[in-house]
């Protein structure tokens, strides 16, 4: 067996060195792979450390499956996919080698070399580096085209995130590859562009050093600090834990003075490291469920001094052009598990966020004077976070929605995004058709952001929202030109009405499932056409079913109803969606369309559904505009879910089904009192 992806078959996988993070990066590519057939190959010349890293990947799988995560028989495949050895020669024939050693220039170059002479010419040469520049680590390589650095995230098994930074001769046929390959077996990979540290690292060990900076000032213990850090900046953990969680003093007191040399002069390692460093010390951090008492003028004093030097350190990284701003707010929230910047500007203001930032810099030499924030509070408005992505290939827009840490849930910004981006489709001549689709495996659109259902207040504020994306979904319909839906992942609520505006949809086969309306679990019902045009794609006695149970479908059964036209496998969903909507374009599909008149045959009633815990006041209601919006046409259809949407916004059962939603989780069953 193999797993061939785009032009390259994987049967071997190699990883070089199993200390702190090479173990958890093979434990994720037997996550993936060993289903496919593909053997992980972990090599080290200290047979302790073998011994040690199967040890901790072992037991990582146990405890996956001891918790449910993995069936055992799954678990087994995992382990015996992976082979522990001090053989350089066990790599040949591997597609990819990750090399995850020391951080030590010399080292990286000699696994190199050694990579070189042992691999095929075919494979692709990664180094899991957190800091040395691509060029530097290829240096010794006779042909560069094929490497580059492929940067991970502790815990690497379970942070998504991956920085992908190639080299001034790297291949870009591969850094595609890679950034695809990467995205398909379920990462979140970013460009990032060739420099020391690249985008993530300086906002890491940045905000560290301004956190010992703080304490050698004495302007609060490390313990009090890092507790302030949580709540000023969202982190899971503050600076200081994390430094012992990942034992990055010593790669940390090393990588910061570098950091002055090619960044900016205000990096070096403070002496309160050093110190630690050389005597072997974890920092003084707070206890698991300990609550650190700190007075309100310290804690607002802390807050300032940690909120202006990330705001800065990301002001410089963004000031750099390494990255895109998309890519780093994503990259920030999802590898250091906190606000990302342009977030948290807004939620402070831009003005007082640029004054922060100017401050820092201000008070300590060397720190870069801000001037993306400088130009954002120019603007006058809030920082623009993209969250909607567009590439167009051969005359066919690719959307994608890319949100991935909420599966691409949408939000006011997705609303906002999607319109302005099919609108741009529209007016592009050179433009005949569109995809759109979710960025990453396990989602399309999950929905509505529930933030998004939370501000709901009242039936004016529900049925201007409702309208808003009435008029989105209204908009793609009506686009001129065709938009296939290509469902990489699950879609429920208003990403399923979405995709139900398009002209076609497609699926990755075995979706389970592929999506429904689970509005009435909520106590609520769709509002963004979903009440109206799920029985126009599948007839309204099973729309009627699915609606009001809320019912999720599988891929299988969308094709069976007619809800899509085809499955396919995952490698060529992108490609087929491509190909469909140009073939729609060009009038040589044969492919169902919505019909917008009145449907014949409409019953009085509907069929009895058992609708189980949900609020009958809404089931009522959302009956009503199932049957009635068959008797009309489309946009009169519309009009009558938005007036229901008035009504669901006036019933308790609405905030009985959000708050418990909000409070207990999506599994929780609300107590609906039918009124």
């Amino acid at each position: 067996m193999a797993f061939t992806f785009q032009d390259r078959t994987i049967s071997k996988i190699g990883v070089i060195g199993s200390g702190q993070i090479g173990p958890d990066i093979a434990l994720y590519f037997a996550k993936v792979l060993s289903p496919e057939g593909v053997s992980i190959v972990v090599v080290d010349i200290s047979e302790e450390a073998l011994a040690k890293g199967q040890a901790r990947l072992d037991k990582k799988v146990d405890r996956g499956v001891k918790g449910g995560a993995f069936k055992p028989e799954a678990g087994q495949a995992m382990k015996d996919a992976v082979t522990w050895t001090s053989d350089y020669g066990q790599v040949a024939g591997a597609t990819l080698v990750v090399e995850a050693a020391t951080e030590e220039q010399s080292i990286k170059q000699k696994i190199f070399t050694s990579l070189e002479e042992v691999c095929g010419p075919d494979a692709i040469l990664a180094s899991n580096s957190s800091h040395l520049e691509p060029e530097v680590i290829a240096s010794s390589l006779n042909d560069r085209r094929r490497s580059l650095v492929v940067h991970y995230f502790f815990p690497a098994e379970r942070n998504y995130m991956v920085e992908v930074v190639p080299g001034e001769e790297t291949d870009p046929d591969i850094v595609q590859w890679v950034m695809a390959f990467y995205e398909r077996i379920g990462k979140v990979p970013v460009r990032v562009g060739s420099r020391y540290g690249y985008a993530v690292d300086p906002i890491f060990e940045g905000l560290f050093l301004a956190a010992a900076l703080a304490a050698e000032k004495g302007m609060g213990t490390t313990k009090e600090i890092d507790a302030v850090a949580t709540r000023a900046l969202g982190l899971t953990v503050g600076p200081f834990t994390a430094m012992n969680l990942t034992g990055g003093n010593p790669i940390t007191m090393k990588g910061l003075p570098l950091e002055g040399e090619k960044i900016m002069s205000w990096f070096r390692a403070p002496q309160s490291l050093v110190d630690k460093v050389e005597a072997g010390e974890a920092w003084d951090v707070p206890g698991r469920g300990e609550t650190v008492e700190i007075d309100a003028d310290r804690e607002r004093a802390i807050t300032e001094e940690l909120q202006g030097a990330y705001l800065g350190l990301s002001d410089e990284v963004l000031s750099s052009g390494i990255i895109d701003m998309g890519d780093f707010e994503m990259a920030i929230e999802m590898s250091l598990d906190m606000i990302p910047p342009a977030r948290l500007a807004n939620q402070l203001g831009v003005a007082r966020a640029h004054e922060l930032a100017r401050a820092y810099a201000d008070a300590n030499d060397g720190f870069q004077s801000p001037r993306w924030l400088a130009a954002a509070d120019s603007a006058g408005r809030d920082i623009d976070i993209p969250v909607v992505v567009r590439e167009d290939t051969g005359g066919v827009a690719v959307v994608r929605v890319r949100r991935p840490k909420s599966l691409n849930s949408l939000n006011d910004a997705a609303f906002e995004q999607l319109y302005t981006t099919f609108s741009a489709i529209r007016d592009d001549d050179a433009i005949t058709a569109a995809v759109l689709s979710g960025f990453g495996t396990k989602a399309f659109v999950s929905g509505a952001d529930v933030k998004f259902l939370a501000e709901i207040d009242g039936p004016e504020t529900g049925m201007k929202n409702s309208k808003t994306a009435q008029d989105l979904t209204r908009f793609v319909e009506q686009l001129g030109k065709p938009v296939v839906c290509a469902f990489n992942g699950l879609a429920f609520g208003g990403g399923l009405e979405i995709a139900m505006a398009c002209r076609a949809r497609i699926a990755v086969e075995g979706l389970k499932p592929l999506g429904g309306q689970p509005e009435v679990n909520l106590g609520i019902i769709p509002g963004a056409g979903g009440a109206v045009r799920l029985q126009r794609w599948v007839g309204i006695e099973k729309a009627a079913e699915l609606l009001r149970t809320g019912r999720p479908v599988s891929a299988a059964e969308a094709l069976e109803i007619g809800l899509i036209t085809e499955t396919v496998d995952r490698n060529d969903l992108l490609a087929r969606a491509v190909a469909l909507a140009r073939e729609i374009a060009s009038g040589s599909a044969d492919v169902p369309s919505l019909s917008e008149e009145p449907l014949s045959d409409v019953p009085d009633s509907l069929p009895a559904v058992d609708i189980g815990h949900r609020s009958q006041a809404i089931d009522a209601i959302l009956c009503r505009v199932i049957v009635e919006s068959c008797r009309v046409d489309l946009d009169a259809g519309l009009a009558l879910e938005n007036a229901a949407w008035g009504e669901v916004c006036n019933t308790q059962d609405m905030r009985i089904g959000i708050d418990t939603f909000l409070n207990e989780g999506a599994r929780a069953k609300a107590a609906f009192v039918h009124a």
